[in-house]
């Protein structure tokens, strides 16, 4: 299907992990310009070094790192049309809220949060000085989480973080935009458990995939593909142009957290 991607410009941030990568190779196939951010990890993004899309280094909780990333993304190819804030962290370690450390909450909103505002600001700002053809394709997604919806005991950190983007900043994104851009959109998606290399550990304890699937009525385990075809279809103009403030979960229809087992509330089976 042609979704009217071919020559707008993505960034998307967070794109050397598994679902920023995938999502980068979409927006590739579709015909899109890419601009594919990276902090730490660059090995999987040097397919992305070419005459129709690029690789930028930066750390995103920093401000000024954060504005030269749009300089430079702008200076190659033009203005940044569509936005994906994808990065974020999650701290393997369980933490109940009473042992968890100020350092790591901080770390955490920072990394998540914060840097996401900073990246969402500078998009904006480049935006209200953008031409008015080039703001009919403005949308910004933001990756959000089940943890978001639900809560994740031992992750309060993280569930708070993408709960603020999911709900507080889409919600007020998607009113202001319009006065930059009368047409841009600003959408959330919610993945939950995905076949990442970040997830990878987790999923091979049996009672953590059984906690991820006991409530899914999919019963499997999303690919990064589920998450980013989603990403793509939500930012087009073409397929979605009259969706916005939506938080669109990608989840496999889950119900909630498995809080309780059998045994924990005095059940034998």
């Amino acid at each position: 299907m042609d979704l009217g991607l071919e020559g707008v410009h993505v960034l998307i941030t967070g794109a050397s992990g598994g679902i920023g990568f995938e999502t980068a190779e979409t927006y590739y196939e579709q015909g899109a310009i890419v601009t594919a951010h990276y902090n730490t990890n660059l090995k999987p993004l040097e397919c992305f070094i070419d005459s129709r899309s690029q690789v930028i280094k930066a750390d995103l909780t920093k401000e000024q790192e954060v504005i030269d990333l749009f300089k430079s993304a702008t200076y190659t190819y033009g203005p940044v049309q569509i936005l994906v804030i994808n990065h974020a962290i999650s701290v393997v370690e369980d933490a109940n809220l009473w042992e968890m450390s100020y350092d790591r909450w901080k770390k955490t909103i920072d990394t998540n949060l914060n840097s996401s505002f900073l990246v969402a600001r500078e998009y904006l700002r480049q935006l209200k000085t953008m031409a008015p053809d080039l703001k009919e394709e403005a949308a910004i997604i933001l990756i959000g989480s089940t943890a978001g919806k639900y809560g994740e005991a031992g992750h309060a950190d993280y569930a708070a973080s993408k709960s603020a983007m999911m709900y507080g900043l889409t919600m007020s994104l998607k009113n202001e935009i319009v006065k930059l851009a009368p047409k841009g959109r600003v959408n959330c998606i919610g993945p939950g458990w995905v076949k990442t290399a970040m997830a990878t550990d987790s999923l091979k304890n049996p009672r953590v995939k059984y906690s991820a699937l006991a409530t899914t009525p999919l019963k499997k385990i999303a690919e990064p593909s589920d998450i980013a075809t989603q990403i793509v279809l939500l930012s087009s103009n073409k397929v979605s142009g009259h969706v916005t403030g939506q938080v669109l979960m990608v989840e496999g229809g889950m119900e909630g957290r498995l809080l309780n087992k059998p045994e924990d509330v005095g059940i034998k089976l």
